[in-house]
This record gives structure tokens, sequence and C-alpha cells, in this order.
């Protein structure tokens, strides 16, 4: 009985032995499963994939041969890209330099003479002053007689004043704003402007203060195609003055008609035409602003 106990607390005791290394072998198979899902940078999404992408971000910021890489690629950026940088920088100021001066070296013997005639012209509509490109006056063998069907005879209107001419400001445009007509006879004229008296076409015109006028009454049946001042441009007779005006617009372009020293309604428009133009009054008449800016000064 005695060896019957024995044997079986031998065999208990040896199946508690067996048991324990048989609950061992779980545990070290799941640590075993552990160690290998951690190292693979890629697998499961929830460890492997973590712990993947710290693995790959650590080999990357840990890499000699990867900052040399990247330090290589700033250092060929730095001067591989300076260099571009700078060269593209120094021809585009050169280039913008050369442009700009061209541009400015043509502006001022192409563009500038307009800019400056045009500031001009508005000083002139101000009442200000500018000379065009210089125009060398000329004599002109005009007709003695008048052509009437190009420049038709105005008729007298006592007391008339200029059209429009309260609103050019200025004072070289007062002689228009003051000017109106008034006739009188021979002697009257004689005894106000004796030596200041000259013929065109027939008919006498007076001088006073830089201007031509009709004088009209002198004689009776004068013939005048324009009833107002005309700027006595270098001290020529109405006539040469009309003349040369006429074959200035000829060279710019703005009269089409004979050079006949009469001022009609083909001139009249053609001077129009050109302080139009040229920011002047349109006063349709030969006044010294208008003159100045042709270059007849």
């Amino acid at each position: 009985m005695r060896t019957f106990v024995v044997v079986v607390c031998s065999l208990a005791l040896a199946s508690v032995a067996y048991a324990q290394p048989e609950q061992g072998k779980p545990q070290k198979k799941k640590q075993g499963q552990t160690t290998q899902h951690g190292p693979p940078t890629t697998g499961h999404p929830t460890g492997a994939g973590a712990g993947g992408k710290k693995t790959s971000m650590g080999p990357y910021q840990g890499n000699k041969g990867g900052q040399h890489s990247m330090g290589a690629y700033g250092g060929q950026k730095g001067k591989h890209g300076q260099t571009t940088t700078g060269a593209y920088e120094m021809q585009k100021a050169q280039k913008s330099q050369t442009t700009m001066g061209t541009y400015q070296g043509q502006k001022g013997r192409t563009g500038h003479a307009p800019i400056s005639t045009y500031e001009g012209q508005s000083n002139v509509a101000r009442g200000g002053k500018v000379t065009g490109k210089p125009f060398k006056s000329q004599h002109f063998n005009v007709s003695k007689q008048p052509n009437f069907a190009k420049a038709p005879a105005v008729q007298f209107q006592q007391g008339r004043h200029i059209e429009g001419s309260q609103n050019w400001q200025g004072q070289r445009y007062a002689v228009f704003r003051n000017y109106h007509s008034e006739w009188h006879d021979q002697g009257w004229w004689h005894n106000h402007y004796h030596n200041n008296i000259t013929f065109v076409f027939g008919a006498p015109y007076f001088f006073n203060a830089g201007y031509w006028y009709p004088a009209w009454g002198y004689n009776p049946n004068a013939y005048y195609a324009w009833d107002g001042p005309i700027y006595a441009y270098n001290h020529l007779p109405p006539d040469q003055v009309i003349a040369n005006v006429q074959a200035a617009l000829q060279e710019q372009g703005y009269y089409h008609g004979e050079v006949d020293g009469s001022i009609g309604p083909l001139t009249r428009a053609a001077i129009a035409d050109y302080q139009r133009d040229h920011g002047l009054y349109e006063t349709a008449a030969i006044d010294e602003p208008t003159l100045e800016s042709l270059g007849m000064s």
C-alpha cells in the first residue's frame, strides 16, 4: 500500500513538471510573433504599418548617403541656381537698361517732339507760348484779283463780334474778343492810321498792335473774304501772311488748295483742323498762337 502511494505521487509530480514546459511554449511563441511583426516596413496596417513608417523615416534621416545627396543637391542648387539666377538678373538688367535706354533715346529723337508739342499746345490753349519747327517765310506771286468762287465776299455788319471768341481765354486772344466791325470813310482812316494802311485785292487793311484789320468804308465796294483780325507775321501784308500759312499747312497735309493769299472757306477749314489736332482754340483764323505752333514766329 505504501508503495502504491509513492508511485501515485511520483506520477503526479511528473505530470506537473511536464505541464509547466508546455505552458511556456505558447508564451515563447507569442513573444516571437511580436518580434517578427515589429521590423517589417510594410504589412499589417496597425502594428506593422506604423512601425514601417517610423523605420522608413529613420534610415532616411540618419543615412549619411541621403544627407550627402541632399547636401549635394542643395549645393548644386545653390551654385547652379545662383549662377542661373544671377545671370538671368544680369541679363534682365542689361536687357532692361538697353531697352529703356534705346526707348529713351528713341523717345528723345522721335517721341519727344510730339510730347513737348502736345504739352506746349495745352499751354497755348491756356494762353501759353510754343514754337514749332521753324518755317521759313517766302514771297508768293499771288493774283491781284480775288477768286470769288473759292472765297466769296463777306458782308459788312455794324458792330459785328467774332462768334465764339468769348470762350478763347488768354491775352493773345483778346484781339478777337474785343473785335467789332467799324465803318468809316477814307478821311477818318487816314487821320487815325495814315501810313499804316495797305491794299490787298483792292481792299484796304489797317495795321494796329500786330494785326491787320479790314478798313470797312474806306472803299465802300472793297472785297473781304474774312471779317476779322489777321496776325501780321514778319510784318508781311495780309495776302502774303495768308499765303505762307497756306504753304505751311500744305507741308503738314492740312491744306490741299491753291496758295492764293485769300483766307476763304477751304483755308479756314484747314486752319481749324490744325488747331483742333494741336490743342488750340478753333478760331479758324490766322492768330498768333497758331502761327507760333506752325513755326512762324
